[in-house]
Parts: C-alpha cells; structure tokens; sequence
C-alpha cells in the first residue's frame, strides 16, 4: 500500500506498548464541501494504520502471503465526535482489542496532538481468511504472540498518556 503525504517518515511514532501511534497533519486534501475533514478519510486512515501496526509487529503483507492469508473487515462502527479541519496535528491509535478463533476487533482513536481529545473513535471486526479461498481460518498461534491486545480505549489512551 502507498505511503500518502499527510503520513511523512519523519512524523511516525510506531508502536507504545501495545498501542500503535501515527502523528498527522490533516492535508488540505482531506477536506469535504463542508470545510472539515471528509468521513472516508477516516476511513482510509484506520486501514492504513492498521497494516503499519501490523508490519510494526513483523506481520508484512509478504509475511501474510507466504502464509496464503489474509484479513478482510467483516464491519466498521466510527464516531465522529468532534471536525477536524486543514492543518490540524492529530494522533492516529489502533490496538488489537482481542483475538479470537478467527476474528479479531480492533480500537481506534483519533485525538487532537495539542489537548488529546477525541475527534474520531472507531471499530473494526477484522476477519483472518484464507487468501485463495476466501474462507475464514484459525489466527496462527505465532500471530497471537507477536501482537498484545488492549481491551478498550481507556486503557489505550492511558498507553499514550504516559508515554507523550
């Protein structure tokens, strides 16, 4: 996948803890008719951080594929809770929430960089398929040793509180 402009090298944090982080600028871009921030951006965001927490963790789409797998989004819930516009600093959250059978949920939370308020907090019910078949199949046990979960938001935010 593409590293987009509003993600330079130079801003990226990497993982806290269990926690993912990605320091933005919101890019003039992002912004809808409505002169704040479009909602599929958002969008694009959360998958985008989502595969760097994952390669972050040594789980590369090359390391996906020798092992024929892959994840799709069985479903996405965001909340925006406050706009965001052009310019704006922001920090990008994802954690795994849990790991089941063959699913996983994963927590996102978008906050202003200057005060850590939230601007966005979302879920997404990942699905672990087989990548020729499209079937489900069980999350290897090795991926359940690379990746920490966090069970909820607080418990993230507080993973970036003590470290910012």
């Amino acid at each position: 996948m593409r590293q987009p402009a509003c993600f330079p090298d130079d801003q990226e944090q990497g993982p806290v803890g269990p926690v993912y982080v990605r320091r933005i600028r919101v890019p003039v871009e992002a912004i809808d008719l409505n002169g704040h921030t479009n909602n599929l951006e958002y969008l694009r965001w959360m998958q985008e951080i989502a595969l760097a927490h994952s390669a972050a963790r040594g789980w590369t789409l090359e390391r996906y594929r020798s092992l024929g797998a892959t994840w799709v989004v069985r479903a996405h819930h965001i909340e925006y809770l406050r706009p965001t516009h052009a310019g704006d600093a922001l920090l990008l959250l994802t954690w795994v929430e849990a790991l089941g059978r063959r699913q996983s949920p994963r927590g996102y939370c978008f906050v202003r960089s200057h005060d850590l308020k939230p601007v966005v907090r979302a879920r997404t019910q990942w699905v672990f398929v087989d990548a020729a078949s499209g079937r489900p199949r069980e999350i290897p046990d090795v991926f359940r040793e690379d990746l920490q979960t966090v069970p909820d938001e607080a418990t993230a935010l507080a993973h970036l509180r003590n470290r910012v």
